[in-house]
């Protein structure tokens, strides 16, 4: 006769969480179904160009993005106290892919003397939001850790 308790089910694999799962990977599918069918839907030269960018998009995050916030968290691992690890990392893995996208827009490249309502929004302050944003989320998120921490250090 066994005396050890049952193994708890894992709560991602309860029935609720496993539907929500399946309708946001439909959502997903439906999405990308439909930007697929959107995108054969342009001319061949347009077509190319996405492929290009797309590609360029995935070779600047491998060749980029990836390996500073690898470095980056490797430094935060070496240096940086245990509550501010997660948080820095995470940080660096919303703003990194955030500002290579935001780089064509902010540097206004595309934009024409002869067409002013191309790029003609304030976004270098809306990009400066987000980033404000970000890092208060993050500074939230160092303080509860740093509190939950030293909570967890101090001997009842």
């Amino acid at each position: 006769m066994s005396t050890s308790s049952p193994t708890p089910t894992p709560t991602s694999d309860r029935p609720a969480d496993r539907a929500v799962r399946v309708a946001l990977g439909a959502v997903g599918a439906a999405g990308a179904a439909y930007g697929l069918y959107l995108l054969l839907g342009q001319p061949l030269d347009r077509l190319v160009n996405t492929v290009l960018w797309a590609g360029g998009a995935v070779v600047a995050h491998d060749a980029v993005i990836a390996p500073v916030v690898l470095v980056l968290g490797v430094l935060a691992a070496r240096r940086a106290p245990d509550w501010l690890r997660v948080p820095l990392v995470r940080l660096l893995v919303v703003l990194g892919p955030l500002t290579l996208v935001a780089v064509p827009v902010l540097g206004r490249f595309g934009a024409r003397p002869d067409n002013p309502t191309l790029l003609d929004r304030p976004y270098w302050a809306a990009y400066l939001v987000i980033v404000l944003v970000a890092i208060a989320l993050t500074t939230v998120d160092a303080v509860r850790r740093r509190h939950a921490s030293a909570g967890a250090s101090t001997p009842p």
